[in-house]
């Protein structure tokens, strides 16, 4: 086993002052993750494919003619997914060797900002996307996707650094919440742009545009809080492993000792299971929403968009409750009645009549409810179970992990869909991924996995 690395004292890093600063960047970079990678990339970068392969077509046309991909011939519809599925394997490799460098580094609140402030030109060049220029939207965006799921894993390591064990559910709660009011903000202005571009003297084209440069522009600017507030927060460890061996040639190598030493961690990675299933759950309700809604029930765009906006500001108050109560009744138990709660969301969708938009949002409200708040908490409670002094390099499995198999819900979704041709079947099935992960996450033994890790017990768990 490879030598525990020795920790830098934490001294007065543990402030409120550092603690508001570091839940910044949830604000930063959700307003990226909300305007750009849910709502608007995908049907812009589809719309400048169609033009070019179908140039002249009518709207109400489909395009029968193929992309040239690096040879490979792919159809316009599917060049979103395609590349967001690219951007996705390669960040699961990525972040591993990300990780192990960060946890090498002394000044981490750099790497964030390099890896935030990269990402953000990437989503600012967006702004470029015009005409048939699709091929640099797929560039960007895959530029822009890798550099923030890199920045993530340095700054979820951070809440170590900067939040006892006793006060990170609360703060990992308080930085999702403003990371969802922060989202659905610039997304309700962006929004608002698209509705009112004519008055205004802009083409739809320019509004979509200007929407993309601005979503790049606050994660750049507010970026700043944190590199600024977190500046003098240092590294992990003191004397980083195998330090002789250069922080890259040294992260790979102490990749491959972590992966030898995982089965020493068996809760640590009891936890990563039951997280993979839950949360594949959590996020194929996210993507597969508005699909539902749309085809199932026959909601119109403008409709969802508002769906989208109430669970944005919903799960702002969702993420400060679930932590205020996991304060009281611990982390684990309040994760496992979020589970409860996602199970009987599932199904009360599965029940929402065609065309009752009144019933959906109350649906939508529930999920905004639980959504937040399950993330939050996940995410303090993984930093209870990972080793002293290699805190990004776990989070990096934690990211990459998560990126790696995130595919299977929504595949699960499609699936169901092709056998049955029954989208509410499709999402009544999504039960089985909440079912299994509360199953696993009531087996671990929290307590017994933070001594595996060395780590301080908080009091309540």
């Amino acid at each position: 086993m490879t030598p525990r690395a020795r920790v830098a004292d934490v001294g007065d890093e543990r402030t409120r002052s550092h603690q508001r600063a570091w839940s910044w960047y949830d604000w930063a970079n959700s307003a990226y993750v909300t305007t750009t990678g849910t709502v608007l990339i995908s049907p812009y970068l589809t719309a400048l494919a169609r033009a070019d392969a179908c140039p002249g077509l009518p709207a109400d046309q489909a395009c029968r003619t193929d992309l040239s991909v690096l040879g490979v011939p792919v159809a316009v519809g599917s060049l979103a997914p395609y590349t967001i599925t690219v951007a996705t394997i390669v960040s699961a490799v990525f972040l591993l060797v990300v990780g192990a460098a960060a946890d090498r580094t002394a000044h981490p609140t750099r790497l964030l900002g390099a890896f935030a402030w990269l990402g953000s030109a990437a989503a600012m060049g967006m702004f470029f996307l015009t005409g048939t220029n699709w091929q640099l939207g797929v560039v960007l965006l895959i530029v822009a996707n890798l550099c923030l799921g890199s920045s993530i894993v340095v700054y979820d390591a951070l809440l170590v650094r900067i939040a006892h064990p006793d006060d990170r559910d609360a703060v990992s709660s308080r930085g999702w919440a403003l990371g969802y009011l922060g989202g659905g903000l610039l997304l309700a202005l962006n929004l608002g742009l698209l509705q009112v571009h004519e008055a205004l003297g802009v083409s739809y084209e320019m509004a979509v545009r200007l929407s993309l440069f601005s979503a790049g522009a606050w994660w750049a600017i507010f970026t700043l809080v944190p590199v600024w507030g977190l500046r003098r927060v240092a590294g992990t460890t003191r004397e980083p492993v195998a330090a002789r061996s250069g922080t890259v040639l040294g992260a790979f190598t102490q990749l491959r000792s972590t992966f030898r030493e995982m089965r020493l961690f068996p809760q640590t990675l009891l936890f990563l299971l039951a997280y993979l299933f839950f949360n594949d759950g959590i996020q194929t309700v996210i993507y597969s929403a508005s699909l539902y809604g749309s085809e199932e029930l026959g909601f119109e765009a403008g409709q969802l968009i508002l769906t989208i906006l109430l669970v944005q500001f919903v799960a702002f108050g969702g993420s400060l409750l679930f932590g205020r109560v996991a304060g009281r009744f611990g982390a684990k138990r309040v994760v496992l009645a979020g589970l409860a709660l996602w199970t009987a969301v599932v199904a009360f969708a599965f029940v929402v009549p065609a065309g009752a938009y009144a019933v959906w949002l109350v649906c939508a409200t529930c999920i905004g409810i639980v959504l937040g708040g399950t993330q939050a908490l996940s995410r303090s409670m993984y930093s209870q179970l990972v080793p002293a002094g290699r805190e990004s390099e776990f989070f990096s499995f934690y990211q990459a992990m998560e990126r790696g198999t995130s595919w299977l819900g929504t595949l699960a979704f499609g699936l169901i869909f092709q056998l049955t041709g029954s989208y509410r079947l499709s999402i009544i099935a999504l039960i089985a991924f909440f079912v299994i992960g509360g199953l696993l996450l009531a087996r671990v033994d929290m307590r017994k996995g933070i001594d595996d890790a060395g780590n301080q017990q908080p009091a309540i768990v």
